[in-house]
């Protein structure tokens, strides 16, 4: 091996860099983003506000200097890995992000546990997460603090182009590699633009008999240069201070101090008699007499019993005690808090809003990469900043959506993810031997290498010679869907007449993506089951899950497929030009994969929906949220049916209803609907 020269004290670790010496390359992936659903806006003032020369999907604003949110940007939340996220948006927001706040994973030991509401009821179950929830711990602890290391130091590079010339970067760590990541920090942002490590007491009390109880959380505090922007925040008095500084009251109860209104002098113009009192030897009044005059006709001059003109200062004009670097005064989320979402990793908006008032300014574009249960975004969006957020587990996501649905007057965002892009790169590097690594390109042998690792990988063995069918499992055949393209229903028709030829009783059918109408466990309720039945042909339809794509899942055996769901609507039509949806009936299937403390709380169908929402006019793009209801932690009742919806003219639509169940796994359904 090559001997590594190092030119400056930095962190090294076994895969930073290469045998030949050279630092590896942080991988850049640019992939397009898809937007799957639009919030806030409708379909009519969208198409109205831009030209199609504006309606790129990641248009960046000129002019930032007092640019306004009517500039067309819409805020974004990202469904996702952060590393081919962030890598995504270099092209159009390199050093265009003001401030960054990210709280990765950092225990080397992890809770997956979602906690989630069942009906309508105050009835909480806890459900273990799906593995894909759990990508960033396999990514960052999968070989120990070796790959820990290497993938924290890729995230930083990325995030650090990222960053706005005068932005900020806070990271939010604890004991156990806070003191590695600063060496990291420091390298690549530099020591010079190290501003703070701030101490934020999270807990009173913890027991541990054998050490001092860890009770705080460390964030580090960087700017990307000496022009780093930062607006000095206040804490509160405490009561004590209270008492001793500001003991006087106005009758009303209003409490204040006095402070004195002599400065040493001399100074120009301040040397003057006021009310017949001179300033004492070798001092000067400390403002103009006219402003004296002016203080005195407001009531805020006190004379005091030796004739001395005092300034009464209220305590409640004082912004308080400038910020330190320790937060005693920030409490974690009380499980009884307005702001609480169960979600495990939830920080209080008290916190964020500190950051972000004292690192950003109005319009500034403030992002998250680990956004969880969308503080930093809620927190965001109600002072008045554009926001990007990013995760990878779809609970978090609808988590945070449904947070920011809940904000009075929440700007239109949007909710995207890499999609079939996303599955097309991992394609083509995962079987790189006879496939492409830019995931444009697949030969032949690479294609039947996938069909492989996914029969693998669903217990199945392949079959050669047919043309539709790709495996076997037991006495069922299997198809499998393509990762660029929905399964679609001649697509299956296809697959099934074979398996009707060769008189195979049952298909399984293998889907990343499917047609609108496919969905529906095997119980003849949806067209395509029955239309197999009648062919002799049990016909059930699987979805393969995102951790197909991670390898330490699929290594472990972790991953599971599970049959789609059914949903069952029925339309009516009230008056003229008018509609209602209403959900009627909603099947899980597998449910014994459902932890048994979770099904035997669920009473009725609907207590599996957690939200649900309604694209009046869906064109085969992005769902446009036209109505929506969704549970929340104070009214836990969920509307079945919607409002009535009036289009502006006859004629014949398709609307699509899409649910979330309380896992946050979503099922969408279209349906017809002609109005006269």
């Amino acid at each position: 091996m090559a001997k590594i020269e190092i030119t400056r004290t930095e962190l090294v670790w076994p895969g930073k860099y290469n045998d030949d010496g050279q630092r590896r390359e942080v991988p850049r992936v640019k992939l397009p983003f898809q937007v799957i659903e639009t919030v806030h806006e409708s379909r009519a003032s969208r198409e109205a506000a831009k030209t199609p020369q504006e309606r790129s999907l990641f248009e960046v604003w000129e002019g930032r200097e007092g640019s306004t949110f009517e500039d067309g940007w819409k805020n974004k939340l990202i469904w996702g890995d952060n590393l081919l996220v962030m890598g995504s948006l270099l092209e159009k927001f390199a050093g265009k992000i003001d401030l960054i706040y990210i709280d990765p994973p950092f225990a080397t030991g992890a809770d997956f546990s979602v906690t989630t509401r069942i009906g309508e009821g105050v009835v909480i179950a806890d459900k273990e997460q799906s593995i894909i929830e759990e990508k960033a711990y396999r990514d960052t602890w999968g070989q120990g603090l070796n790959s820990y290391l290497m993938w924290f130091y890729n995230a930083l590079v990325l995030l650090r182009e990222l960053l706005a010339g005068n932005g900020s970067i806070y990271v939010h760590l604890d004991y156990h590699v806070s003191h590695y990541c600063k060496a990291i920090l420091d390298e690549l942002f530099g020591m010079d633009n190290f501003r703070n490590e701030v101490i934020w007491k999270r807990q009173t009390a913890h027991s541990d008999p054998k050490r001092y109880g860890p009770i705080h959380d460390t964030i580090f505090y960087y700017g990307k240069s000496q022009a780093t922007k930062f607006n000095i925040q206040y804490a509160s008095y405490d009561q004590s201070y209270i008492e001793s500084h500001y003991s006087l009251r106005d009758p009303d109860g209003r409490r204040y101090q006095l402070g004195d209104l002599t400065a040493p002098g001399p100074r120009p113009g301040l040397q003057y008699t006021f009310k017949g009192i001179d300033p004492p030897p070798g001092r000067v009044w400390t403002m103009l007499p006219e402003k004296m005059e002016e203080l005195d006709r407001a009531g805020r001059i006190v004379f005091t019993s030796n004739g001395m003109p005092r300034r009464k200062r209220y305590l409640d004009e004082m912004p308080g005690v400038p910020l330190q670097d320790v937060w005693i005064d920030v409490n974690p989320v009380n499980s009884q808090a307005n702001e609480s979402t169960a979600y495990p990793t939830q920080k209080p908006e008290s916190l964020l809003e500190r950051i972000i008032k004292a690192s950003s300014s109005e319009c500034d574009l403030v992002a998250d990469f680990f956004c969880g249960s969308g503080t930093t975004l809620a927190v965001a969006e109600k002072l008045g900043r554009r926001w990007i957020g990013c995760d990878l587990g779809r609970f978090a996501i609808h988590t945070a959506r449904k947070r920011l649905l809940e904000i009075e007057n929440c700007k239109p965002f949007e909710i995207l993810n890499l999609g079939r892009y996303e599955r097309q790169y991992w394609q083509g590097v995962s079987f790189t031997s006879s496939g492409a690594s830019n995931g444009k390109t697949i030969t032949e042998q690479a294609l039947y290498e996938y069909l492989a690792f996914i029969l693998k990988l669903y217990g199945a063995q392949p079959v050669a010679g047919l043309q539709h069918l790709h495996g076997k499992k037991g006495k069922a055949m299997v198809h499998i869907g393509s990762v660029d393209a929905p399964v679609t229903i001649d697509e299956i028709n296809d697959a099934v007449a074979e398996c009707a030829r060769l008189k195979q009783a049952e298909l399984h059918v293998l889907g990343w993506e499917w047609e609108m109408g496919l969905a529906g466990p095997n119980d003849h309720r949806t067209p395509m089951s029955e239309i197999a039945r009648r062919q002799g042909v049990k016909l059930v339809m699987m979805q393969i899950p995102r951790e197909v794509m991670e390898q330490q899942a699929a290594d472990k055996g972790d991953v599971k497929f599970f049959e789609l769901a059914y949903l069952e609507i029925a339309v009516k039509k009230p008056k003229k030009l008018t509609a209602v949806i209403e959900l009627k009936d909603f099947v899980i299937p597998n449910t014994e994969l459902i932890p048994e403390e979770v099904r035997a709380k669920v009473k009725k169908w609907s207590d599996y929906i957690d939200y649900w929402a309604v694209d009046w006019d869906f064109r085969h793009d992005t769902f446009m949220q036209g109505w929506v209801a969704y549970r929340t932690r104070k009214d836990r009742a969920l509307a079945l049916a919607s409002d009535a919806h009036t289009y502006e003219k006859a004629g014949r639509y398709r609307a699509l209803v899409k649910v979330i169940d309380i896992f946050g796994n979503d099922t969408s359904q279209a349906v017809e609907i002609e109005v006269k």
